[in-house]
């Protein structure tokens, strides 16, 4: 765990932390390391195409996956028409997707189907790979089998895959929140578009071959091909996005959602990938801005204690729900810049910082004109809208409300 005072080297405007976090309980800080000798990666292809499907269900590999047809409940994109209000897109974001003990991963599976929203799950790889097998994990810069969080039991991995079968059936998206978690010197800040390659290429390895390290013959394949499936995710720490970004177009991936933040204003590419940031949003009674993932709230509340004080926690869940809305608010009655809120699946300050996103899914979802999207349906539509239309809406400030007949044409 890093010192408060490491915590603390944070951006004067955020006044907040770009958190992670293991279920190990651990947490680490954002970082800029000095750079560090590349190794090569082995080779990886880029994802096949998407082909038309024959109705028929195609295992894949050893059995782990499968090729089901496209995914359901995905809405198709469509482009804005003259003078037209554009939808408030809200994109829910979880970190690690690990069904633990505390269930959360089901929970928050439900909380979308029960509010009209689907979710992105970014998934730790090594998480459907069995502690035993750990040495097969190469972490760049580190010793095989290494992990800056820990492995998830057996129990916890057939719970998980559970959780994933039925999260891409319900239309939420399996993203990638890749491996071991590393930040700091040595983690992803560090490590070269080669190392990421690697970093990448297990994450879709442990994926395609989870039958085969855990020998679990009697589960179903998952329902979909992570080669097709998989298109962006989010690095630990929001570390090393350059490098990263070099290394995604050779997997075709369409978006990443790694960088450390940025105000609420419409979505840009950055060489051909959609940026989906952090965004700084303004915290309750104060003059600040807090990035928008549990974890700043926790930095802003309690510090480098995730068991700060029970009687405190009441005001801060209000705190933290309220900031969220308050930043949802501005855009939905202004800009209609979309949300991005940032999550994992933590019992921090007593499980606030959860029960506070249960209550904004709740409160948004099903708005009029709200759309609660994962990341991929998000780039689907930016795609279908015309690019000069997309370059007004970004020119808006977050409260900005224009007349639409003038923008949108």
């Amino acid at each position: 765990m890093h010192s408060a005072a490491a915590l603390a080297a944070v951006a004067a405007l955020a006044l907040g932390l770009s958190g992670c976090e293991g279920k190990d309980g651990g947490k680490r800080a954002a970082a800029s390391p000095a750079g560090a000798p590349a190794k090569e990666p082995t080779a990886q292809a880029s994802p096949s195409p998407e082909a038309t499907w024959d109705g028929k269900v195609k295992v894949l590999g050893d059995g782990s996956t499968s090729y089901t047809g496209p995914q359901p409940h995905q809405p198709k994109p469509e482009k804005l028409k003259p003078g037209q209000k554009p939808p408030q897109f809200v994109v829910f974001s979880w970190d690690g997707a690990l069904e633990g003990d505390d269930h959360q991963f089901s929970r928050f599976r439900e909380v979308a189907k029960q509010n009209n929203a689907t979710m992105t799950f970014f998934l730790t790889g090594m998480y459907l790979l069995p502690k035993s097998k750990a040495a097969m994990y190469k972490p760049p810069q580190h010793k095989p089998g290494e992990s800056a969080i820990s492995y998830a039991t057996d129990q916890h991995i057939r719970d998980t895959l559970e959780q994933l079968r039925a999260a891409w059936q319900d239309g939420d998206e399996i993203g990638t929140h890749f491996n071991g978690h590393f930040c700091g010197r040595k983690g992803g800040g560090d490590w070269s578009p080669a190392e990421w390659k690697s970093e990448i290429q297990q994450a879709y390895s442990f994926v395609e071959h989870w039958k085969t390290n855990t020998g679990y013959q009697d589960l179903p394949p998952l329902p979909f091909d992570y080669q097709k499936e998989l298109t962006g995710g989010r690095a630990p720490c929001l570390e090393g996005q350059k490098n990263l970004l070099t290394a995604a177009k050779s997997f075709g991936w369409r978006y990443d959602a790694s960088s450390p933040g940025d105000f609420q204003i419409w979505p840009s590419k950055i060489d051909g990938i959609w940026n989906f940031p952090l965004q700084l949003l303004p915290y309750p009674q104060s003059e600040k801005q807090v990035l928008s993932m549990d974890f700043n709230f926790l930095y802003n509340q309690s510090g480098d204690n995730t068991k700060g004080d029970p009687a405190k926690y009441e005001q801060w869940r209000r705190l933290t729900r309220d900031g969220y809305l308050n930043g949802f608010e501005r855009v939905y009655n202004g800009s209609r810049a979309p949300l991005f809120v940032g999550n994992h699946f933590e019992d921090w300050n007593g499980g606030i910082y959860m029960s506070a996103v249960e209550d904004v899914v709740k409160s948004v979802c099903k708005r009029d004109g709200v759309r609660c999207v994962s990341f991929k349906q998000l780039a689907d539509w930016l795609d279908a809208q015309d690019p000069k239309v997309l370059e007004r809406l970004r020119k808006l400030d977050p409260a900005q409300s224009p007349d639409w007949a003038k923008l949108v044409k």
